[in-house]
């Protein structure tokens, strides 16, 4: 059987992204590791970008790390226990809150140190981080670290905003806004010291949130088609309806990075309903720590 064909990633945008990984590298010299941020919507790309990007710098002998927001979500039993000392919804994963951030910094400083670092993997199959044994392990010296996530960079909004429903999710699971109000409340705290850490953050940029939606439902597709049981079922797949309710999870954040007039990132780019960049803009690169010099 052939084997199946990677995805493919725009050249001249990955060439803009080596670039600005080049210059980063530069600048901060061969003491740290360079952190550099994919924030994009489900579906957006990012997961695929970052694989590209990785491949091409370690072929240019970058010593490169890839890792995923997703990596770094709380347990299954710490969601757990937080969604009863909190809210609810915080059982489901996905909206800042439901990761570990202190494990993030820890795995950023471990890399700066020049020290090998064992990564966090999250298995979404089981719902739980994958134990040590089937976690991946990155050398010493390693100096890039590709970090990916739907909400890097993410701001929170303003109170006023902040009490007003995007959704019927909000509207009959959280009417006196608790949990839209802690969400908000880490953004403003742990979130933001983690997006400090960022160097340089690219924000893929999708058209706006029905084509996100979109995007999340022709994955979900493709799982049936991959995961069909010997009786025909998809267990633990969504349906179209079902994608849109979890989507909502995400809606709030989501429309607020694509309402930014003047997004934190390095490199916007505009992505068109099929996913291709359409235009590459210079942003105003504020999420970093300002370790460059």
């Amino acid at each position: 059987m052939p084997q199946a064909q990677p995805p493919i990633v725009d050249p001249d945008l990955l060439a803009a992204l080596l670039a600005l990984a080049h210059d980063r590298l530069d600048r901060t010299g061969p003491d740290h590791c360079v952190v550099l941020g994919i924030s994009g919507s489900q579906g957006s790309g990012k997961t695929t970008l970052a694989r590209a990007l990785a491949t091409a710098s370690t072929a240019q002998g970058i010593a490169t790390a890839c890792l995923s927001l997703d990596d770094l979500y709380l347990t299954r039993a710490e969601r757990l226990e937080l969604s009863a000392k909190v809210h609810p919804l915080l059982a489901t994963r996905g909206v800042p809150g439901t990761h570990d951030v202190s494990l993030g910094l820890r795995v950023i400083d471990a890399l700066d140190r020049g020290e090998t670092v064992v990564l966090p993997r999250f298995d979404k199959a089981r719902d739980d981080r994958r134990p040590p044994a089937e976690t991946d392990r990155v050398p010493a010296g390693t100096r890039l670290l590709i970090f990916e996530g739907w909400c890097l960079g993410a701001r929170p909004e303003p109170a006023e905003t902040l009490a007003r429903a995007v959704n019927a999710l909000e509207t009959e699971a959280d009417a006196d806004g608790r949990w839209r109000t802690y969400v908000n409340d880490v953004l403003g705290g742990p979130y933001a010291a983690l997006w400090a850490r960022i160097d340089a953050l690219v924000l893929l940029r999708a058209p706006d949130f029905e084509t996100v939606v979109r995007w999340r439902q022709e994955q979900e597709r493709a799982l049936r088609a991959q995961t069909r049981a010997a009786d025909g079922s998809t267990p633990g797949i969504m349906d179209d309806e079902g994608v849109r309710r979890f989507v909502a999870f995400y809606e709030r954040i989501t429309r607020n990075l694509l309402a930014e007039r003047e997004p934190r990132a390095d490199l916007i780019v505009s992505l068109d309903a099929a996913r291709h960049p359409v235009a590459m803009t210079v942003g105003s690169g504020t999420t970093g720590s300002g370790r460059t010099q």
